[in-house]
C-alpha cells in the first residue's frame, strides 16, 4: 500500500505517518525498487496499533518506549505488560471521572426539563 492509501484507510496523515515513522513508532516500513513507501500488513498493524493507543490517550513517549521494549524481544514482556497496564488504569480513573461528570450533566438537564416544562419556580441556578 502507498502511504496515500494507508493514509485514507486509517484517517490520519500522510505527514502523521512520515513523524511515526521518523520516531520509530513504526519499526520497519518497507520500500520499492524506487524508494517509495510500500506499506505491508505488519507496517499497517502497527499504525492501527498506534493510532488506538493515540486516541485512547497514550504519548508518543510511552509508546516509543512500549516500541524500544518491543524489540529488544520476549525478555521485556513482563516490562510492557506492566507498561500496558499502567496505561490501562490511567484510562479507567479517566472514564470514571467522565462518568461521574456525565451524571452530573444528567441532573442539570433534569431541572433544566423541569423548569422548561413548569414543574419547576423555585429553582436557584447554581453551577
Amino acid at each position: 500500500m502507498t502511504i496515500a492509501e494507508v493514509s485514507k484507510k486509517y484517517k490520519i496523515t500522510q505527514d502523521t505517518i512520515r513523524y511515526y515513522e521518523k520516531i520509530g513508532l513504526i519499526p520497519h516500513v518497507p520500500r520499492s525498487k524506487s524508494g517509495i513507501r510500500d506499506f505491508d500488513e505488519n507496517s499497517c498493524n502497527w499504525i492501527e496499533f498506534i493510532k488506538c493507543m493515540r486516541s485512547a490517550g497514550l504519548s508518543i513517549d510511552v509508546l516509543t518506549q512500549y516500541i524500544s521494549l518491543f524489540k529488544q524481544g520476549n525478555k521485556t514482556a513482563k516490562t510492557r505488560k506492566e507498561l500496558l497496564i499502567e496505561q490501562r488504569n490511567k484510562l479507567l480513573k479517566k472514564q470514571e471521572d467522565i462518568n461521574k461528570t456525565i451524571k452530573r450533566l444528567d441532573y442539570k438537564i433534569e431541572i433544566y426539563d423541569d423548569i422548561i416544562s413548569g414543574k419547576r419556580k423555585d429553582f436557584l441556578e447554581k453551577p
